[in-house]
């Protein structure tokens, strides 16, 4: 199987490529946000033709059982900053581009594999899988008052990040299988500054992309 990774920063491909020395393992760069993140999906899928795509690295974290470097594995995607109003079509909701799926769904053969992951040996004693909801959208989110306007919208949201609908669209519409592996990096209504971010990279960033290497190898 080919396996293809994005991921935004350099930090995070950095950590994922000393994990992988396989040819059919691919892990690239594609920027952040989320014309990038669509960009550097389709180039993936041009060039690589992978059988499944992959989008890794890490996101804010929401909800009482979320603790910072948890696993969310996205079940549906959708954005958190896209609305296209009500004026030709009034069925499309909020997060949802018109003409397209409200929400996409991962695949689930990936689902199934990623369920399994909690189980295996090397799974993180310091760490806890969820399945839920990721919404994406172009904000950094570093204040508890833009956090709780996208959770007013999404209180089922177990993570926020700028890429991984993105990418969601793009293998929709390509028709590759597709699934979001995220590190909580921080969990913005208990942080005032983002220190729990820059905290994540400078303290526990190593040992938890080990899980989406450990996800990788399961299929």
């Amino acid at each position: 199987m080919k396996i293809g990774i994005i991921v935004a920063m350099d930090k995070e491909l950095k950590q994922l490529q000393t994990l992988f020395n396989d040819e059919q393992v691919r892990v690239e760069k594609c920027g952040i946000g989320k014309v990038n993140a669509a960009l550097g999906a389709q180039r993936m899928i041009n060039e690589f033709h992978p059988d499944c795509i992959i989008s890794s690295g890490c996101a804010g974290g929401n909800g009482d059982d979320i603790q910072v470097q948890d696993i969310i594995v996205s079940t549906e995607l959708c954005y958190h900053d896209v609305y296209c109003g009500t004026a030709i079509d009034n069925t499309t909701i909020y997060g949802q581009v018109q003409g397209l799926p409200a929400r996409y769904q991962a695949d689930p053969y990936l689902l199934e594999k990623a369920a399994a992951v909690a189980n295996s040996p090397l799974f993180t004693l310091h760490s806890s899988l969820h399945q839920g909801l990721i919404v994406t959208g172009d904000w950094f989110v570093d204040s508890k008052e833009k956090m709780r306007e996208i959770i007013s919208l999404f209180p089922e949201a177990k993570a926020v990040d700028m890429e991984s609908c993105a990418i969601a669209q793009t293998c929709f519409i390509n028709k590759v299988p597709f699934i979001s592996f995220r590190v909580i990096s921080d969990i913005p209504l208990r942080d005032t500054d983002a220190s729990q971010y820059h905290n994540f990279w400078d303290t526990v960033a190593d040992r938890s992309f080990i899980t989406t290497k450990t996800f990788i190898e399961s299929l």
